[in-house]
């Protein structure tokens, strides 16, 4: 799926991003969904516990690569202030990097895409901390 090299280039473009919003941002990777990507990382979101930021202001990131399924949530804090459709754009560049196999690209463009996003509804606070680990999880 991804070599380790590509993990820190992801990690640290989760890094870069939230450097600019006091949003966090993880990306959580399953070779398989059995079921639908929107309940499965609503599963892995709560299982990560991402809705213990400050702000409720998590967004994950959830692909399943070999039955090519994916969902970009984010905590209620976001959603209370985004529109309905509000991660459409970022979740089509992912399909877009991922039909040319630039798997790692896709992934590090949505988290700059989600930096971007964040940035603009939850800017960086002065006493702002990571509040979330910057590790891809997988299953």
């Amino acid at each position: 799926m991804l070599t380790a090299s590509e993990k820190e280039e992801i990690q640290e473009s989760i890094r870069l991003a939230e450097l600019k919003t006091s949003g966090e941002i993880r990306v959580h990777i399953d070779k398989k969904c059995d079921s639908d990507p929107f309940e499965k990382a609503v599963t892995i979101f709560n299982k990560l516990k991402m809705y213990q930021t400050r702000d409720r202001n998590g967004v994950l990131i959830y692909i399943s690569f070999l039955d090519r399924k994916l969902a970009i949530i984010g905590d209620e804090g976001i959603n209370n202030v985004v529109p309905t459709d509000f991660w459409e754009s970022t979740k089509n560049e992912l399909i877009f990097r991922f039909k040319r196999n630039e798997f790692a690209q896709g992934i590090i463009d949505a988290v700059n895409e989600a930096g971007k996003e964040l940035q603009h509804y939850f800017p960086v606070k002065s006493d702002d901390k990571n509040e979330l680990s910057n590790e891809i999880t997988m299953e």
